[in-house]
C-alpha cells in the first residue's frame, strides 16, 4: 500500500494530521526528525510527503532537495510557521509541490493533499466509475450499459454512487439507508433498500456486479471475482 509521510517534530499536530489524512486507500506514516524520514524514504513506497521545514536535526528545506534529486514527481508539501514572501519564493523554487503555512484548517489541508495526489495520477476521479461495459459519470449524471445510457432517480444515483466507491467491499444495510435517506426522517422502511437495489440492477443489467451480502448488505463486485 503507498504511503504518506509527514515528517513533523510536533507531536500533537503530527497526530492530528495522521488522524485527519486516515484512508483505507493510503498507509499514514508519521516521523519527527529528518534522519528518521531518510530512512522510511529509503524502505517505503511514499506518494506523497508532508514535511516541516523546521526540525530538531536540521533543515526541511535540505530534506526537500534530496527527496526532489531522486524522484523530481514525488509531491511535497511544506509545513511551516514561516510565512514571508521569501520563505514561499524559496521553498517553491526548491522543488516543493505546495507550500502550507500554520495555523491552518486540516480540511484544506486534506483539500491540498488530494489535489497533489490527483496530479500525481495517485487517485481516482471518483465523479466517473468505469468498469467493464459499465460507464458513470456522476457529475453529469450520464449512465451508460455498453454505450447505452440509462435514467436513474437520484435515490438510485446516491446507492450506485456508494457501491461503486467501495468496489470489492460490503457496505452495510444500516449504512446505505443513513447515507442515501438523509432528509431527517426517523424511520425508513427497509423494504425501500431492497426495492432500490433490486431496481439498478435490472436498469443497469447487473445481477452479476451487485452481490447481496445476505444479513450484512452489499457489494458491487470486482473484475476478478
Amino acid at each position: 500500500m503507498r504511503q504518506i509521510l509527514i515528517v513533523e517534530d510536533d507531536i500533537t499536530l503530527n497526530q492530528g494530521l495522521c488522524k485527519a489524512l486516515k484512508s483505507d486507500e493510503w498507509h499514514i506514516v508519521s516521523c519527527g526528525t529528518i534522519e528518521e524520514a531518510r530512512g522510511q524514504l529509503l524502505i517505503g513506497e511514499a506518494a506523497l510527503v508532508l514535511l516541516d521545514i523546521n526540525l530538531p536535526d536540521g533543515d526541511g528545506i535540505d530534506l526537500l532537495k534530496e527527496i526532489k534529486s531522486r524522484n523530481r514527481a514525488l509531491p511535497v508539501i511544506l509545513l511551516t510557521a514561516k510565512d514571508t514572501d521569501l520563505d514561499i519564493v524559496n521553498g517553491l523554487e526548491q522543488g516543493a509541490d505546495d507550500y502550507i503555512t500554520k495555523p491552518f484548517s486540516l480540511s484544506v489541508l486534506r483539500a491540498r493533499v488530494n489535489t497533489q495526489l490527483r496530479k500525481a495520477g495517485m487517485v481516482q476521479d471518483h465523479d466517473v466509475f468505469a468498469d467493464g461495459e459499465y460507464s458513470f459519470d456522476f457529475k453529469n449524471m450520464i449512465f451508460a450499459v455498453s454505450g447505452e445510457v440509462v435514467e436513474l432517480s437520484k435515490t438510485e444515483q446516491k446507492l450506485l454512487r456508494i457501491l461503486t466507491e467501495n468496489v470489492g467491499r460490503v457496505v452495510k444495510r444500516d449504512i446505505l439507508i443513513d447515507k442515501i435517506w438523509t432528509d431527517g426522517a426517523e424511520y425508513v422502511d427497509e423494504n425501500a433498500l431492497s426495492v432500490s437495489v433490486k431496481r439498478i440492477r435490472d436498469k443497469l443489467r447487473a445481477a452479476d456486479k451487485i452481490k447481496t451480502v445476505y444479513g450484512l448488505g452489499y457489494s458491487w463486485v470486482e473484475h476478478d471475482e
